[in-house]
């Protein structure tokens, strides 16, 4: 039997309704894992959870009515047959109250046989996970104690999919902007031409992550869906959440905003844009979001997102752990790098911090060079990191234009804004963002 046991500083009540809430599920499941959230469990009690494996293998865990104790235990137990290899689990989740600290005491014990070198690590990540989200959670609600409802769009998208489940494993309600048929309680069509004039009646705040990917060769059919995806759709938007008194619009923005080369130059949010396509798309992508007026409106200026579900890491993970990784091209450009969890915390505030207003850069305190950060992820993943890309590899891809302004950008730009607030960073150093993303963290349990 394997077990752990975390301390976590929240009371019983707080730990366990996180658990019971949708998107706890996908808070938990270890980015560097083949798995996908497709259903989660309707009740602690006996509902079951679907988790889909690739090659259309599903894990069915149902929870064990026998074993539950309302605020104090849960259990579930496979019941599907994933692997051809068969494989036993059976969870159950202990929580005991310390009235002295007022924290919480989580066991967890699976009877598994599943080897310890997989199941250690997602535990040990698990426990990161919920330590982090709970205490997230309880400086937000300093700010604003009261739950907020929250439109959002670009859902789907790596960034947007979890923080759904990070908002509404955190007591909020997210109602999904989509662009086809709604289908669910939590969704309204969103026509991106004409927003209809109720789509966001009863909402508190809007987070507007949609737009085309910026990754992709720049041809001029590319640029133009990049902009048209982004400027005209955000400003009606805006312009909507304005006309229904919301009283907070956060938009995405890049730190593209500042130019593919500054040199050595630390940007702040009072830095000049710089030049080129992407600057002068953030620079009207940004005024077109200021149209939510009297709302208040924050551009959330995104680094270089990390996670292995998704951007640059999802494309370099493979490479290094073949043993062929290394920085690209001169590697002494600059990378302003964020972890996916601080980038949903940067959101968070945006949401619940009034004294938030205008661009923010959404990057770790530290950014890196090219080569800093191969051989942080070289170590990450055990694997060395010697190995350069040419520079003329990104420039076969996306093109002269492209590679100057994304894969070889180099921007120097720190969080001047949120370290005025006191934000603290779960990863401020490369390292152990990507370590915790890539599950090679120390094992703290």
């Amino acid at each position: 039997m394997y077990v752990a046991r975390q301390q976590v500083a929240a009371p019983i009540e707080e730990v366990f309704a996180w658990h019971s809430r949708p998107g706890a599920l996908e808070r938990l499941s270890p980015p560097w894992q083949p798995v996908r959230v497709r259903q989660e469990s309707a009740s602690l009690r006996d509902g079951t959870a679907v988790l889909g494996l690739p090659g259309g293998r599903r894990w069915v865990a149902r929870h064990l009515p026998e074993e539950y104790v309302e605020g104090r235990r849960f259990a579930d137990r496979l019941e599907s047959r994933p692997f051809l290899v068969p494989i036993s689990w059976q969870h159950v989740h202990d929580l005991t109250g310390d009235d002295l600290t007022g924290g919480t005491l989580l066991t967890d014990r699976v009877e598994t046989t599943a080897p310890d070198r997989l199941v250690r690590p997602m535990f040990a990540y698990r426990h990161r996970q919920l330590a982090d989200d709970l205490a997230a959670h309880a400086w937000a609600r300093e700010l604003h104690p009261a739950p907020l409802t929250v439109a959002l769009t670009g859902s789907h998208g790596t960034v947007g999919r979890a923080l759904a489940a990070f908002l509404t494993s955190g007591g909020h309600r997210v109602i999904r902007l989509v662009r086809g048929q709604a289908r669910a309680a939590d969704e309204r069509t969103w026509d991106t031409e004409a927003p209809a004039p109720d789509i966001l009646g009863g909402i508190d705040a809007v987070v507007h992550l949609a737009g085309a990917s910026i990754a992709g060769r720049f041809t001029d059919e590319h640029r133009a869906a990049v902009r048209e995806s982004r400027i005209e759709p955000t400003r009606r938007l805006a312009k909507a959440a304005g006309r229904a008194g919301v009283s907070t619009f956060v938009s995405a923005s890049a730190i593209g905003f500042y130019g593919p080369d500054r040199g050595d130059e630390p940007l702040t949010e009072e830095s000049p844009r710089g030049t080129g396509f992407l600057a002068d798309v953030v620079d009207d992508w940004e005024e077109a979001a200021s149209a939510a007026g009297p709302a208040r409106t924050v551009q959330v200026r995104t680094g270089i997102v990390q996670t292995p579900r998704g951007g640059a890491l999802r494309l370099q993970r493979p490479l290094f752990l073949t043993g062929l990784g290394g920085p690209i091209g001169s590697g002494r450009q600059w990378l302003s790098w964020v972890g996916l969890d601080d980038m949903l915390d940067i959101y968070l505030r945006a949401l619940v911090d009034a004294r938030l207003v205008g661009p923010v850069n959404a990057v770790a305190p530290a950014p890196v060079t090219g080569r800093e950060y191969a051989r942080a992820l070289g170590h990450a993943l055990h694997r060395p990191s010697a190995v350069p890309a040419p520079g003329f590899g990104p420039r076969l891809l996306l093109g002269a234009d492209g590679a100057r302004e994304v894969a070889l950008a180099s921007q120097r730009v720190v969080p001047a804004r949120l370290e005025a607030l006191g934000h603290r960073f779960r990863y401020d150093e490369v390292e152990g963002a990507l370590r915790h993303l890539l599950g090679s963290a120390p094992d703290e349990g």
